[in-house]
């Protein structure tokens, strides 16, 4: 079982800016649309969670549906899902653990974790394996976060980095855990 980050931030470690706007994503062009790494991400699992902000910003997107996988949408307020995304999103809630369990008995074992708070959820409860994280080299000065608080220090390690469109630094980071 593998929970994996893939995420873009800006130099200062914002995932949004101020105004919870994404445009700044378009500061490094890439006019031939070249894939950084989200197909061969999407290849290796079997489903996503994020949560219902996360999944707003998706829909607003007014594009097609952009995941294959099924779709686990954290949310203790959002009773049913668009009409449209039936069968392709699925509400959950609860513990962290029991929810990865529960899929983990469904077969769902290798998770993408998307969205701010999620992220800093599954970090709290060091329950990341990998985080796959893009810098955009622009300062935002402030914005959402993509790292809060923890109780504890994960130490993870660098197993790869390299510079992807000229301009982006994208790093693999692996957690690195203590044998039991």
């Amino acid at each position: 079982m593998a929970n994996i980050v893939f995420i873009a931030t800006s130099l200062d470690g914002f995932i949004a800016d101020k105004e919870g706007k994404l445009d700044w994503l378009h500061s490094v062009p890439n006019p031939d649309n070249i894939d950084t790494g989200f197909f061969s991400l999407m290849e290796r699992v079997d489903g996503l969670i994020m949560g219902r902000n996360t999944l707003d910003v998706v829909l607003s997107f007014g594009c097609d549906w952009p995941y294959t996988k099924p779709v686990y949408v954290l949310s203790n307020t959002m009773q049913t899902v668009p009409e449209e995304l039936e069968g392709k999103v699925f509400l959950v809630k609860g513990e962290l653990k029991n929810i990865l369990s529960e899929l983990g008995a469904q077969g769902v074992n290798d998770l993408y974790i998307d969205g701010g708070v999620t992220i800093q959820n599954f970090l709290r409860e060091d329950l990341i394996d990998e985080m796959v994280i893009t810098r955009f080299p622009i300062l935002l000065g402030g914005g959402a976060p993509l790292f809060g608080d923890l109780d504890q220090p994960l130490n993870f390690k660098v197993s790869k980095s390299e510079v992807v469109l000229g301009n982006l630094v994208q790093t693999t980071f692996v957690r690195e855990r203590q044998p039991l």
